[in-house]
């Protein structure tokens, strides 16, 4: 029978079998193995976790702020939690932002406490001339309950709603039968009926231009297919001249403004979530 090691002997051993471990460890190969190993796994969590895209990431931004747009500096509209006109809606300004190209994103989004609107003013006001707008979306598709706005509006100083504006917008409101393109001017004095027209749009993609020329006397809409500068495929033109322009056609500079909301705050009818992308304005004063 062979003889068994004291205790003072195994501590001795394990003491030995330790040290040996821990030299092997610390070994310049040892090491330089286990530095390539860290290396590539923060290497592999880095790339994991990379956006693939900035243009499809909108930034959780809430509160009013201003952003830089087509070479204007533009207010983000933000509420909080408040309803308002028009809708009235929940107006959220992480619903907006400006891609790497420069366009401008609008979404109309669902969250807990329910749907969320989108808008941006400018914080410059702009006379007579030509308001250009270049949109990507399928537009002529909207629900029943998305409006998308194109239009300046007054501030307070110029007149109350409902008054001096001129709107370019997309909406049924409401009713699915109804023809989405509208193109509105409303007087100068409140109390006054405004003037509309109405137009189907049927899109051969998503690229779309709109544009008012307004002038003293008269204001001229146009929506055409494609991002152009020119007159070419158009499918919808309205030439609005007055009897009274003093009192039809406002006269004094407004800000734009650029929206995606929701007629009455009624929810979307196909419960989905919308993006409408401007890709550029663009305004040519007349002199």
């Amino acid at each position: 029978m062979k003889k068994l090691l004291s205790a003072s002997h195994l501590k001795k051993f394990a003491v030995i079998l330790a040290l040996s471990t821990f030299l092997t460890a610390c070994s310049p190969e040892s090491m330089s193995a286990q530095i390539q190993t860290v290396e590539s796994l923060a290497t592999e969590v880095t790339v994991t976790n990379l956006h693939t895209s900035t243009e499809t990431q909108a930034p959780l931004v809430r509160g009013e702020r201003t952003i830089q747009f087509s070479g204007y500096e533009w207010i983000v509209r933000d509420q909080g939690s408040d309803l308002s006109g028009p809708g009235p809606n929940l107006w959220d300004g992480s619903n907006v932002w400006v891609d790497e190209s420069g366009s401008l994103h609008l979404e109309l989004s669902h969250a807990k406490d329910g749907w969320h609107s989108s808008e941006v003013t400018m914080t410059q006001r702009l006379g007579f001339g030509r308001y250009q707008f270049q949109v990507i979306g399928p537009i002529g598709q909207l629900d029943p309950n998305i409006v998308l706005g194109l239009f300046n509006y007054p501030t307070e100083d110029v007149g109350p709603d409902g008054t001096n504006e001129i709107d370019i917008e997309f909406a049924h409101w409401g009713n699915p039968a109804a023809p989405i393109g509208n193109f509105t001017v409303w007087p100068v004095q409140d109390g006054v009926t405004n003037t509309s027209v109405s137009f189907p749009v049927e899109l051969n993609g998503t690229y779309t231009t709109h544009r008012f020329t307004w002038e003293s006397q008269q204001i001229f809409f146009q929506s055409l297919h494609g991002h152009t500068d020119g007159n070419e495929n158009e499918f919808a033109n309205w030439l609005y001249q007055p009897e009274e322009p003093s009192a039809h056609i406002s006269q004094q500079p407004m800000p734009i403004h650029i929206n995606l909301w929701l007629f009455q705050g009624q929810p979307p009818t196909n419960g989905s979530e919308v993006e409408v992308i401007i890709h550029n304005f663009s305004f040519t004063p007349i002199k």
